[in-house]
């Protein structure tokens, strides 16, 4: 679950983080109001779930209230990305000399907090990884212990040759790695950390990503979930209890398990296609969940045929057959579906679906292949 940056900051300001105060607003009015309260030159920040937001037009200067009143005007109701502006964040200007990056993710390679510096902040850290990778210093952090002084003092020197500054990015490191842990992120980051022309440091962006097996047990983060600035398709998957994510491509995935969820989208890719989604309808023999993930793929334009895959284990292929045929029959289904069965009582589904004239293919090769000449066939 990703949270706002309004979200984010509120949570590194109470574990001490020095950022510059502000307000949210989702009228041009109260932007108003927020600007006469700070006084003088503001940022004014779209907050959407998406990256790019200075260059698709949503961070913009206003240097009195009227301005900001009309720059916000322009900022809500914006798509950036396909999601909807509908807050924006009002924070004064700051005067800023030098901007670094420091981001914590969760590392499965080293099954620990990672934390990862650069000097070089105020861009995606995509591009300085593509582009200047010595500029990134990284640390894993033994949870055992937490993040030590000496470590984060380590860090802090890759970035700055002020103690003063040093002291100060330390300290904001180790805050920022104790609300990583308190709330059981999978990322949280500070971009750009900026020292100002006084000396001063200050978190001037920060991003806070919220591991979803965290949320049933903590209410209070669940609660701050902005579904309204998410993919409408993966919040009707969530709450379906299916595992989805939207894609670029035209092949529409249905599948049972993570793992053969990322094989066939591989072999998607092998066969020359563009997986449109990944979806895993899990271990359930629960025809239901085959009617809604079929509802949500046939609901994206960009999909030119549905693949299913499915491997029977503990998931029935018949029940998955009979969800195939029960969501054809409730709704209609303009686009070519391909069938891969092959497991626990195949028989049984090859039945069900030759019964409505549908063909099922145990080959998984065969399918993908099949699935991916009918999407480019339908361009």
């Amino acid at each position: 679950m990703n949270l706002h940056e309004y979200q984010a900051r509120e949570l590194l300001k109470a574990a001490g983080v020095p950022m510059l105060d502000g307000g949210v607003a989702a009228t041009a009015d109260e932007v108003h109001a927020i600007a006469s309260r700070i006084g003088g030159t503001v940022v004014v920040k779209a907050q959407v779930h998406a990256g790019g937001r200075g260059k698709a037009g949503g961070v913009k200067l206003a240097k009195t209230p009227a301005e900001a009143k009309e720059v916000a005007a322009r900022i809500l109701g914006m798509t950036i990305k396909g999601l909807v502006v509908q807050k924006v964040l009002v924070v004064p200007a700051a005067d800023i000399a030098s901007e670094s990056y420091v981001g914590l993710i969760m590392d499965r390679e080293s099954q620990r907090p990672l934390f990862m510096v650069s000097s070089a902040g105020g861009i995606d850290i995509e591009e300085v990884a593509a582009k200047t990778p010595e500029k990134i210093h990284r640390l894993a952090v033994d949870p055992r212990f937490g993040l030590m002084p000496h470590q984060s003092l380590g860090l802090a020197l890759k970035l700055y040759q002020d103690f003063n500054q040093v002291r100060a990015a330390a300290r904001m490191m180790e805050q920022l790695y104790s609300v990583f842990m308190a709330n059981g992120a999978s990322l949280a980051e500070i971009n750009p950390l900026a020292t100002t022309s006084d000396g001063k440091v200050l978190a001037l962006d920060a991003k806070i990503s919220i591991d979803d097996n965290e949320l049933d047990r903590r209410p209070d983060l669940a609660a701050l979930r902005d579904e309204s600035a998410e993919e409408p398709s993966e919040v009707t998957a969530r709450k379906a209890n299916l595992t989805f994510i939207k894609l670029d491509g035209n092949v529409g995935c249905v599948v049972n398990g993570a793992g053969l969820a990322m094989a066939t989208m591989d072999l998607v890719k092998y066969y020359g296609g563009d997986p449109a989604n990944f979806l895993d309808i899990g271990g359930s023999s629960n025809p239901e969940k085959v009617v809604n993930a079929l509802k949500i793929i046939t609901a994206d334009p960009s999909v030119k045929v549905i693949l299913f895959n499915i491997f029977g284990g503990i998931t029935r292929t018949d029940d998955v057959a009979n969800g195939i045929v029960t969501a054809t029959r409730q709704f209609k289904v303009d686009l070519p579906i391909v069938i891969r069965l092959t497991g626990t009582n195949e028989k049984e589904a090859v039945k069900i679906l030759e019964g409505v004239g549908m063909k099922a293919l145990n080959d998984m090769d065969e399918a993908v292949k099949q699935a991916v000449a009918l999407a480019k066939g339908a361009k």
